[in-house]
């Protein structure tokens, strides 16, 4: 069964993108030697750059041995899990390719020069432009969500429950649990688990909210709404 839902702001692609990719503490990394998962060993700067730190008994290390002038093609993952246990918690992934450039005086870092990036989520793939991905900027709230949604879940089940009532009767049919899935300064998703399957139902805010000031505000806003409702 779906979810009505009336049309709402969403992040731009390129900035879902940029939001993975400020977010992810892990990355899949993929040559033609093999492949890889390394655990904080990249880092993201302003502008978007990856930069790769590669273990020096790591796939990615001796990939980088054997290819010509130390710079191996490479396809890099990141995938973006929500903080709160769910059935199919991968929200979305996002892989960029293209060759990894030794930087640095000992050559020990390697740079992603991207030629091509692709956002999966849990319904469309879309190719990012690289152009875009470059110049976009993580939602506000991104670095922060696991915490937030962690504690909304945890501490105030209550509040997820009333926010139910902001839903349409109809879409909650057989629903078994509801959990919050995620937050961005347009809105808040919930996850709708039935016995079999689930949906996603995605509940905006007036305005958007820019930092987490603002976020207490459209919370308290939207539980006002679900007060309302529940009183007619």
């Amino acid at each position: 069964m779906g979810v009505r839902q009336i049309a709402t702001a969403v992040p731009t692609t390129a900035t879902r993108a940029r939001s993975v990719l400020a977010a992810a503490w892990t990355c899949g990394v993929t040559t033609d030697v093999g492949q890889d998962d390394l655990v904080g060993a990249h880092c993201v700067t302003e502008d978007g750059t990856v930069r790769i730190a590669p273990p020096p008994d790591s796939v990615l290390a001796a990939a980088v041995l054997c290819s010509p002038h130390g710079r191996p093609s490479a396809l890099l993952e990141f995938a973006d899990a929500a903080p709160v246990p769910v059935r199919d918690r991968v929200r979305a992934r996002l892989w960029l390719s293209g060759e990894l450039v030794p930087e640095g005086p000992d050559g020990a870092e390697m740079v992603l020069r991207p030629e091509r990036a692709m956002l999966q989520t849990r319904t469309e793939r879309h190719v990012v432009d690289l152009a875009e991905l470059a110049a976009a900027a993580p939602d506000p709230l991104a670095l922060a969500e696991p915490r937030l949604l962690t504690h909304l879940a945890d501490a105030h089940p209550e509040a997820v429950e009333q926010l139910t009532r902001l839903i349409a009767p109809d879409s909650l049919h057989g629903v078994v649990r509801v959990q919050p899935l995620a937050v961005d300064r347009h809105g808040l998703t919930l996850r709708l688990e039935r016995a079999r399957g689930q949906a996603d139902v995605r509940i905006p805010f007036h305005s958007p909210a820019d930092d987490l000031a603002a976020l207490t505000e459209r919370m308290h806003c939207l539980l006002a709404q679900a007060v309302s409702r529940r009183r007619r």
